[in-house]
C-alpha cells in the first residue's frame, strides 16, 4: 500500500488500520507514517478552519506490521480559536504511541518576525541518493526518496553535529498536495543524526517527537524535493537530541522539529 491509500485507510476506519510490513523499521512501523496515520484521525475531528501548529508524539512500543491498530482521538478543550487533541494508538489492547495536538485559526498580531534563512546546499540532482537495498536499509526507505548534502550517512564514521539534503516521497499512484500528514513522513524519514558517529549498524529510533508546522502550508505537491536539516544538540548515555528544520525547494520555513532518539551502541 502506499503511503496516501494508507491515509484513505485510516479516514475510513480509525479503529481498524492495519500496516504491511513493506512499511517497517526494524520490528516497528516507520514512525513517520503512524504519526501521520494520527494526525488524520486527529484532524477528522477539528473544526475547518483550524490547522495544525504541533504535534507532541510519544512513541510507547513498536506498532507491529499486519496487526489492528486503532487510532482513538479526543477533544481534550475546543476554545473559541484553539482545539486541544488527544490521541492513543492501540494494538491489541496495549497502547503503542501518544500524540497531543494543537489547532489553531489565525489571528491578528502586532508580531512579524521572519524566520532564520534555509542552508544553502547542493541542488538535489547533484547529491546522492540512499538507495533502498532488500534486508539492508529499512523496508519503509522504498517510499521515501533521501539525498545526502550535508553530514554522512549512518555508520560512516562521521563526527558532523549536522545532517540533511533532500527528501520526497516515491512510489505514490498520481500526484497530490503536500499536507501536514506528508510533511511528517518527510521529517521522520531521515535517521537519528546520531548514527553517521557509528563505525557499524547498532539500532536506533525516536522515543519523543515535537513538531511544529508554519502555517498556512505552502503549495507544494508530493513531487517537489524539500529540504531538510538535523542538528545534534546533545548525546551521551545511550539519548541524543535532535533539532532539525524543513524548507520548501525555494527556501521558506515548512517545519521545526525536535527529537529525543535511542541508540544502542
Amino acid at each position: 500500500m502506499t503511503f496516501s491509500e494508507l491515509l484513505d485507510a485510516v479516514r475510513r476506519d480509525p479503529d481498524g488500520v492495519v500496516i504491511p510490513p513493506t512499511w517497517g523499521q526494524g520490528r516497528a512501523s516507520f514512525g513517520g507514517l503512524v504519526a501521520a496515520l494520527a494526525f488524520e484521525a486527529m484532524r477528522a475531528k477539528v473544526p475547518q478552519g483550524r490547522p495544525v501548529r504541533s504535534l507532541a508524539i510519544t512513541f510507547v512500543g513498536p506498532v507491529a506490521a499486519e496487526v489492528p491498530v486503532s487510532f482513538q482521538a479526543e477533544v481534550l478543550r475546543e476554545g473559541k480559536a484553539v482545539s486541544q487533541m488527544c490521541l492513543r494508538a492501540a494494538q491489541d489492547g496495549q497502547v503503542v504511541t501518544m500524540v497531543q495536538g494543537s489547532f489553531g485559526a489565525s489571528r491578528d498580531s502586532l508580531i512579524d518576525v521572519a524566520p532564520l534563512p534555509a542552508p544553502q546546499l547542493k541542488p538535489a540532482e547533484q547529491c546522492t541518493e540512499l538507495p533502498y537495498v532488500r534486508n539492508v536499509t529499512p523496508e519503509f526507505t522504498r517510499f521515501l526518496a533521501m539525498r545526502w548534502a550535508l553530514g554522512g550517512m549512518p555508520f560512516t564514521n562521521n563526527p558532523s553535529r549536522q545532517m540533511g539534503g533532500w527528501v520526497r516521497l516515491r512510489g505514490e499512484n498520481e500526484v497530490q498536495a503536500l499536507s501536514e500528514a506528508h510533511l511528517l513522513a518527510l521529517v521522520d524519514a531521515w535517521p537519528p543524526a546520531v548514527l553517521p558517529h557509528l563505525k557499524s549498524p547498532a539500532p536506533g529510533s525516536s522515543l519523543t517527537w515535537t513538531i511544529e508546522f508554519v502555517q498556512p502550508l505552502q503549495s507544494l505537491n508530493t513531487e517537489h524535493w524539500c529540504l531538510y536539516r538535523a542538528e545534534i544538540e546533545h548525546a551521551r548515555d545511550g539519548y541524543g537530541h535532535v533539532a532539525a528544520a524543513l524548507w520548501s525547494p525555494s527556501g521558506e520555513l515548512i517545519a521545526l522539529s525536535r527529537q529525543t532518539v535511542t541508540v544502542f551502541a
